[in-house]
């Protein structure tokens, strides 16, 4: 008999991390992160990039004998900000690539794993992908094409077994600013929300099935 799986993508550092810590006091989890972190508690790491079809593939092939996922967490994102005149090749590969193609290429492989038993996709957005900000037009980029591909989800799977969940948080304390502190610096960051709170708030509202929840926005207070 299959075991049930919860996969969940940039797993080793904010939120991903404490979503990793929820989900694994009851579930086996395999998280796939692009860097390895040392010290890292709870799940199965592997380490590739999610934009990379091949591994993304053979990842997926390597689990479909013994996995059925119950859910799949989108949660990789990288981020680039500043006018839209410094946009090149480069920032667009990188913050498209995470944040929406391999999303994609993510959900395309793990979907077939979840047809027999039915299960959740949770793709984690952003507040950006609500609206558009000032010098952030690569990442709402990204959201929005992800509010897209989830929204298009929700209507194929409709009446399914399959669940879709967009969430929408806004700006959190994490190590997702480090490369970016030009524009976020470390003292507006640390008034921002705690990961591990949002990460709590998710967590009772997907794995209630007593509740059909199909979109989560959190803001900051």
């Amino acid at each position: 008999m299959k075991k049930d799986l919860v996969v969940i993508t940039g797993g080793n550092s904010g939120l991903g991390l404490e979503l990793v810590k929820l989900f694994s006091k009851k579930y086996e989890v395999l998280v796939i992160a692009r860097t390895k972190r040392e010290e890292l508690s709870g799940g199965l790491y592997k380490y590739g990039d999610i934009c990379n079809e091949e591994f993304v593939k053979g990842l997926y092939s390597s689990i479909a004998e013994k996995y059925n996922i119950c859910y799949l967490v989108n949660n990789a994102a990288v981020g680039a900000f500043g006018s839209p005149e410094t946009n090149n090749l480069k920032k667009i590969d990188a913050v498209l690539g995470a944040g929406l193609c391999g999303l994609i290429l993510n959900t395309t492989y793990a979907l077939p794993l979840m047809k027999v038993k039915g299960g959740k996709i949770v793709n984690i957005l952003s507040s950006a992908a609500l609206k558009g900000n000032v010098n952030e037009s690569l990442y709402c980029a990204a959201k929005w094409g992800g509010r897209g591909f989830t929204e298009s989800l929700k209507t194929t799977y409709k009446g399914t077994n399959i669940k879709v969940i967009g969430v929408y948080p806004g700006g959190m304390d994490t190590a997702f600013w480090n490369n970016n502190r030009d524009y976020v610096p470390e003292e507006k960051s640390v008034k921002w929300m705690n990961p591990a709170d949002v990460a709590k708030v998710i967590y009772d509202n997907i794995t209630n099935n007593a509740l059909c929840v199909a979109d989560i926005v959190i803001e900051r207070v």
